[in-house]
């Protein structure tokens, strides 16, 4: 009989509803009046219509308050309060209609017993029809259930998760309807909460884990801590490396949508959650001094760092933002993404701003000064932020003549076109391999800012700033998309030797105080951004590893997932950077960035040399060209042999 009420279609099963509450209310009438009097009661004359004609009062009262419309099986507290109102509202209808109805009179009392039975008869049949339903579909889904469970169980990743707070709630929640993951207990830090059931699951302590990791067959833990610092999260991912497992996190709660939690948030442990930083807050004064209601200009627009500097340069607020590059490509795709931002500008209150800057994609080389005169006179631009350069070392030492006629001359062209058309401020992009430089391009990034420092010195038109800083996450060429590509083809992971170690900061927050720093310089200025601790390239490639639920294959574990080969150091590479050159450093208002003095070249001792480089470029003269950069710059030792492809034999030797 259930199986067939479960089969028929909805309008039938609502016409068996309907007949069940007709019945009731009569019945109902009936039994209050019996409760009243003392006696089984059967209405007069006068009253018979008073009773029968119920339902006729009822169920349109009942079909306004969509007591037909609910699905019995999934029935809950919004559906009763319906029925509570529903209710209330015939129960008093018909006392008054009784009152004006029936001769006899009613008693005041039946109305009051009327409306507590029809109450609790309309929502009890109600609620003893949703579990007779749920329990028989339950149970004639049972076998099916029965036969597909242990394959269905056994595709869920069984998990923990690392953290009991609410986020840590909200995720178990939000994981008991998912067809992924299968939730079998927390680890908390708090001795408070280990040892005692949250929903059904139990808290552990972190010093268990790996028996529990064996038990109950932990294939991956997940981080619900989005307040925590980041090197608390660092802590905990630190301790949860040494385990075969994959570690998962939510992220901060900035970055949780409106703050709730769901399985979307979840993200693999990133290179960012690795360096554990704690960011500066920035100062609002100085990201939009250079910027808001102002021209700006980006040279090399489309590269990693010239397209952060303007997605966050547009919500500054300036008049206008020129992208100044050399690809297609890169012009083309940065110019789309801003065209889309640029509509959606919310302040403080969260208002979107009609006042959109106009955006001015503009293709060149920084090496058409000509082109860029036009520009800057054109826009009467204000800022320029010169992020144009080739930056990949091996590569500028394999084509040493481009790398200085781009980083150098290019800068220098950039420079004294901005002095020309009157530009307030130029920032340079600069790198920490231009300390103590042992390869051509750090060489040429060095000898940039020494051209900027000696048209600083020379004039006061145009105010120059420097900012170094070291690598960047996810930029074009890294060696963390790389690792990344190379666990995911299984490996090997290439590392080039066991002792190198890098800087490593993200890109949003060098370019955050890359603004900061630019709106700090006087003129001349040299800023060093505090790149934390430096990451030995070796223990970054096995944390990846381990945290992608994979085992290092080596000598000691040859069992292991991946391997890690060493291919030497590549020409120009050297085992560690620097950020300064003297020690000469003063603190600025922010604790991430540093003024540093540096001796410096004057524009009369820097021309000639500049003079000899033009010509060693245009007459791809490799030996002239590294002497001059060597006198340039001091400190260059190079770490190879000349390795320009175009290089003469003789040249190489």
């Amino acid at each position: 009989m259930i199986k067939y009420i479960i089969k028929i279609s909805r309008l039938k099963k609502q016409l068996i509803m309907l007949l069940i509450d007709a019945a009731l209310l009569v019945s109902i009438l009936l039994i209050s009046f019996s409760i009243r009097l003392g006696y089984w009661y059967f209405p007069p004359a006068d009253l018979i219509w008073v009773v029968l004609g119920a339902p006729l009062l009822a169920v349109p009262i009942f079909v306004r308050f969509g007591l037909y419309h609910a699905i019995i099986r999934y029935i809950g507290f919004k559906a009763l309060w319906a029925v509570m109102q529903a209710v209330t509202l015939y129960a008093l209808v018909w006392g008054i209609a009784g009152f004006m109805i029936a001769a006899s009179g009613i008693p005041r009392s039946i109305i009051l017993i009327n409306w507590v039975l029809t109450l609790l008869a309309i929502g009890g049949v109600r609620l003893i029809a949703r579990l007779v339903l749920s329990n028989n579909i339950e149970f004639s889904m049972f076998n099916v259930e029965l036969n597909s469970k242990s394959t269905h169980q056994s595709d869920k990743k069984r998990v923990l998760i690392y953290g009991a707070g609410d986020a840590g709630i909200q995720l178990i929640s939000a994981l008991e309807h998912s067809s992924e993951y299968k939730p079998v207990g927390f680890i908390d830090d708090s001795k408070a909460l280990q040892g005692h059931q949250i929903k059904g699951l139990k808290v552990y302590s972190l010093d268990v884990i790996e028996a529990m990791i064996d038990k109950l067959k932990i294939k991956e833990v997940l981080i619900a801590m989005p307040s925590a610092s980041r090197t608390k999260r660092l802590s905990i991912i630190n301790q949860l490396e040494a385990y075969p497992v994959l570690v998962r996190v939510l992220p901060g709660v900035a970055e949780l949508a409106q703050g709730k939690v769901s399985i979307a948030d979840l993200r693999k442990v990133s290179i960012k959650d690795l360096l554990g930083r704690d960011t500066a807050a920035p100062n609002q004064a100085l990201l939009g001094k250079n910027i808001t209601d102002k021209v700006i200009m980006v040279t090399g627009a489309g590269g990693s760092i010239g397209s952060e500097l303007c997605r966050q340069i547009v919500f500054l607020k300036p008049k206008a933002l020129i992208l100044y590059e050399m690809s297609e490509l890169a012009l083309y795709t940065i110019d789309q993404e801003l065209s889309q931002l640029k509509e959606y500008r919310p302040d403080a209150k969260g208002k979107v701003s009609a006042n959109t800057p106009l955006i001015v994609p503009m293709l060149g080389s920084v090496n058409n000064k000509n082109r860029l005169s036009n520009i800057f006179k054109r826009f009467s631009v204000n800022t320029i932020y010169h992020a144009a350069a080739y930056k990949h070392v091996p590569m500028v030492e394999f084509n040493n003549t481009e790398g200085v006629d781009n980083n150098l001359f290019g800068t220098l062209n950039c420079a004294q076109a901005a002095i020309d058309a009157g530009v307030e401020t130029f920032v340079l992009i600069s790198t920490d391999k231009a300390v103590r430089p042992t390869n051509t391009m750090g060489a040429t990034k060095r000898s940039a800012e020494l051209v900027l420092q000696a048209l600083a010195n020379k004039q006061n038109a145009t105010k120059f700033t420097m900012v170094r800083f070291g690598n960047v996450l996810g930029s074009s060429g890294s060696v963390i998309p790389l690792f990344k590509q190379q666990i995911k083809d299984g490996g090997p992971v290439t590392v080039t030797d066991i002792n190198i170690i890098r800087y490593f900061m993200t890109i949003p927050e060098s370019v955050e105080l890359v603004i900061q720093a630019g709106a700090m310089g006087t003129g001349g200025d040299v800023f060093v951004l505090d790149m934390g601790k430096p990451v030995r390239i070796d223990d970054l490639a096995k944390k990846m590893i381990r945290l992608s639920g994979l085992k290092v294959k080596d000598k000691t574990h040859p069992e292991g997932d991946i391997e890690i080969q060493y291919t030497s150091l590549r020409p120009g590479e050297k085992l560690y950077e620097e950020l300064l050159i003297g020690d000469n450093v003063s603190k600025t208002d922010n604790p991430l960035i540093m003024r540093a003095k540096e001796a410096a070249l004057s524009w009369d001792e820097l021309k000639p040399i500049l003079d000899g480089l033009e010509k060693a470029v245009e007459d791809c003269d490799h030996v002239k060209l590294r002497a001059l950069l060597i006198q340039a710059v001091p400190g260059f030792k190079p770490q190879c042999e000349i390795s320009d492809i175009l290089a003469t034999k003789e040249a190489r030797n």
